[in-house]
């Protein structure tokens, strides 16, 4: 499969170097812009690959930050005196979903 994430990872950004599509059939590349060589099949499939473990080891990150105190309450933390309490619920959070160990 190739993606916009994974072109992304070869340093290609949308729109400027690369337009994709999808009619329904899978994404595809409409329309090459770059100056660069259009990569392999091969590369573009090993760079979709690449992005989908990496995302897939950032899932604690989206995680946390839905559940993580608002700038708002963050604020009245710190004016209330309440940044201790604040400081545990993130070290809850954060002990809810752990980093990841790289593979």
């Amino acid at each position: 499969m190739i993606s916009s994430n994974g072109l992304r990872r070869l340093g290609f950004v949308p729109d400027k170097d690369f337009v994709m599509r999808d009619d329904g059939g899978g994404s595809y590349i409409e329309e090459w812009r770059s100056s660069s060589d259009r990569p392999t099949m091969a590369a573009m499939e090993a760079a979709h690959n690449d992005w989908v473990v990496y995302h897939a080891s950032q899932e604690y990150v989206y995680k946390r930050k839905a559940e993580y105190p608002t700038i708002e309450e963050c604020v009245h933390a710190m004016l209330d005196d309440g940044l201790v309490e604040l400081q545990e619920k993130r070290a809850a959070i954060k002990a809810k979903y752990p980093k990841e160990e790289a593979t």
